[in-house]
């Protein structure tokens, strides 16, 4: 009967050919986003799933990453099935097990990316647009050593949605570019990019992609064992250090989920000397606990994230330096409900509040600012199976509060109301696979005093709705090659900073601006995109092209403050603005040994130079031109290996910016692991900026006055139990 499951996967994976078990494979339910890892002899298992057609990935340094479909029949049934993953060098390589109704196709290739693994320890950084710079078209948007924030495709800001396990963060890391996204990703499991129709369940702003860091801090299935992992790293370049503890433990019907993350580090060193006041102390901590059913789960956390950074000098804005000290404390109810029905499959619920303030404190140890920030998230979903011309979807509803306070400004208090309902479905059709998305979002915000006499305007509520579209599509030319396209219509409503603010914000060197009369953001994404996947290679391509009409952005004037003459107004814009580029990815396994990797990706950037003028002028802080490559060599349970970037010259420059010159950098990374009385020993040493070149970020705040870290040591010892 409907809410009864009890429905069990169990098995083993195993090495193709030598049929040893592989142990510490990450085991992931795509359906129910269920997780669980193997044990020493490879065996795993996956409690209360509901019946129908599942997908199960399988991950493991060393192997192909596997993607098989399954099909669970009746109640109480326990499915047995045998995995056997392929030795390759190819990391990112995926082979795909499929039944009659589950194309080449269903993969969605060029739509998505995932970070996990041994790449995810290799590049891990001490923030997560660090730990994500390396991958094809992402930048990161930085102000020191602390404050930065992924920036993909030239899209950054809230047109890229950061979250923790499908949760909002609820910081103001996408309000100015000193504020920090409050996420460690030293426990993370993997990192997800998502856009397309998939996007449109996250909200319809995020034109430029969904970045999800799985945590999984409340479990959805009872481990078999204590499981965890435990980790060290340490850098040079500013003296460094991090530490973090993830466990997972059973209790009868309950999973107990821990982390706690600590960093600590001192002024990053360049060629040129040490930026002064780039220091970081931070520290992070949640509990989750679930309790388990046939039917399902329910369960909660609690986390805590503080943190005190510097801003560096500017002669202009703060010459001593700004200090940042931020805490937020988040609560989350996730709840999921299995009906074992032949059209709703599952009903998942999450409710959260976001508790976030900080502060900015002068050299005097006078507070300059404060931002205070309460975000309320509701959301459901329901899955379903196959329903008429559908072959399976999804549906639901998300509501969202902010009530929102700056301290130091002039800004009123506000808050923001925002409801959204959104359908996804899905269709095969043959090799041909296609998902489509609708979305509707109402939002009001609302300054709790209207100010009709505001020297920035009418400041009093505003009111914005539309409806947002997606289309994607993907065909299976044959087991290789795979060819599609994706559509996206987003809208985007002003937020409450960018139509109410007004005042002096040092620790960004600015003097900001609001625009209560803005009109809400419209956009259309396009992209085409293809990928080759064979035994040795992999290649994926995609153009595409952003064009907006009203695209918001924080423009700097050249005009000094009258109150505040060292500081510059940037003042709130809309224009109409394109983005168009492209994306090129491959690796190439050579020999037996050796497997080469490289990336390229360009963006344009371009808004019309008035309101009443439509030539067109560069957008600001656009990336330039850019191309990695890596060599790695492995054996057994040893890799080593180099990496080289070309980064090109930007002078497509938006007003009042300055040049910044190409680069050259040489990396290099050793890697290394070994199984121990049931437990898994990783190592990895990185080299970055090997020759110690002085280089500069387009994409940093502070170019014009320093540059770039210079030789970095980061060695990171992980284990997993």
């Amino acid at each position: 009967m409907p809410g009864e499951s009890n429905n069990t996967i169990t098995g083993y994976v195993l090495e193709s050919d030598s049929g040893e078990p592989i142990s510490f494979a990450y085991i992931h339910l795509e359906e129910l986003d269920r997780t669980t890892t193997t044990d020493i002899n490879g065996y795993f298992e996956l409690t209360n799933i509901p019946s129908g057609e599942l997908i199960i990935n399988i991950h493991r340094l060393g192997y192909k990453t596997k993607r098989i479909s399954i099909e669970i029949e009746g109640l109480a049934t326990t499915k047995e099935i045998e995995i056997l993953l392929t030795p390759t060098l190819l990391s990112s390589q995926a082979i795909e097990v499929t039944s009659s109704q589950i194309t080449s196709g269903s993969n969605l290739a060029g739509s998505s990316q995932k970070i996990f693994g041994d790449d995810l320890r290799q590049q891990l950084g001490s923030t997560l647009s660090q730990t994500l710079a390396n991958l094809p078209g992402i930048s990161q948007r930085t102000m020191g050593t602390a404050p930065g924030r992924p920036v993909i495709r030239g899209l950054g800001d809230e047109r890229v949605s950061i979250r923790e396990d499908g949760i909002n963060t609820g910081d103001v890391s996408d309000q100015s570019d000193d504020h920090v996204v409050t996420i460690d990703v030293s426990t993370a499991q993997e990192v997800e990019i998502a856009r397309g129709p998939t996007a449109l369940v996250y909200g319809a702003n995020a034109v430029g992609g969904v970045i999800n860091v799985v945590s999984n801090r409340i479990s959805t299935t009872i481990p078999t064992r204590i499981t965890g992992n435990a980790t060290l790293t340490g850098e040079s370049v500013n003296t460094g250090g991090a530490n973090a503890l993830s466990l997972a433990i059973p209790y009868q019907s309950m999973a107990i989920k821990i982390n706690a993350n600590g960093r600590t580090a001192l002024d990053t060193e360049t060629p040129l000397g040490p930026v002064r006041n780039t220091y970081i102390n931070s520290y992070s901590t949640s509990i989750g606990m679930s309790y388990v059913q046939d039917w399902g789960y329910i369960g909660g956390s609690f986390s805590y994230y503080d943190s005190e950074y510097g801003i560096p000098p500017d002669p202009n804005g703060h010459p001593s330096g700004v200090d940042l000290d931020l805490q937020k404390y988040q609560y989350v109810l996730k709840s999921e409900y299995i009906f074992n029905h032949p059209f709703l499959k599952v009903l998942e619920m999450d409710f959260s509040v976001n508790n976030y303030f900080h502060e900015e404190i002068e050299s005097s140890g006078v507070v300059g600012t404060e931002f205070g920030l309460v975000t309320t998230n509701f959301q459901s979903i329901f899955s379903h199976g196959k329903a008429g011309f559908f072959d399976n979807g999804n549906f639901g509803i998300a509501l969202e509060m902010e009530d929102y306070a700056v301290f130091g400004f002039d800004s009123p208090n506000s808050n923001s109301y925002s409801a959204g309902a959104f359908i996804i479905e899905e269709k095969n059709f043959g090799k041909l696979h296609v998902s489509g998305g609708l979305r509707f979002d109402y939002v009001l915000n609302a300054p709790k005093e209207d100010d009709p006499n505001s020297s920035i305007g009418d400041i009093s509520s505003r009111t914005f709705s539309a409806l947002s579209s997606s289309v994607s599509a993907t065909y299976g030319i044959n087991n290789k090659m795979n060819i599609g396209a994706t559509i996206l219509r987003s809208f985007r409503a002003p937020s409450l900073d960018e139509l109410y603010t007004e005042g002096p914000h040092l620790a960004s060197y600015s003097y900001d601006v609001g625009n209560p009369d803005l009109e809400a953001e419209r956009g259309w994404a396009k992209e085409l995109f293809i990928s080759y996947n064979s035994n040795n290679t992999l290649l994926l391509g995609s153009i595409y092209h952003n064009g907006f009409s009203n695209y918001i952005y924080l423009r700097n004037t050249g005009e000094p403050s009258t109150r505040f003459p060292d500081l510059n107004v940037y003042e709130n814009v809309g224009t109409n603005a394109q983005l168009y580029g492209f994306e090129l990815s491959a690796e190439q396994q050579l020999l037996d040994r050796f497997l080469f990797r490289a990336s390229l990706n360009y963006t344009v950037g371009r808004r019309d130079s008035s309101p009443t003028n439509s030539d067109q002028v560069p957008l600001p802080r656009i990336p330039p031109f850019e191309f990695k490559s890596s060599l790695k060599y492995s054996v057994n349970n040893f890799e080593i290996g180099s990496r080289y970037i070309a980064s090109a010259e930007q002078n497509d420059l938006g007003d009042f910016e300055t040049r910044t010159d190409g680069f050259f950098l040489l990396d290099a990374f050793a890697s290394y692991n070994f199984t121990h009385q049931k437990i898994l020993h990783t190592f990895s040493i990185n080299v970055y900026n090997i020759l110690d070149e002085t280089y500069y970020n387009h994409l940093s705040r502070i170019k014009d006055l320093n540059p770039e870290a210079g030789r970095n040591i980061i060695f990171l010892y992980r284990l997993y139990f």
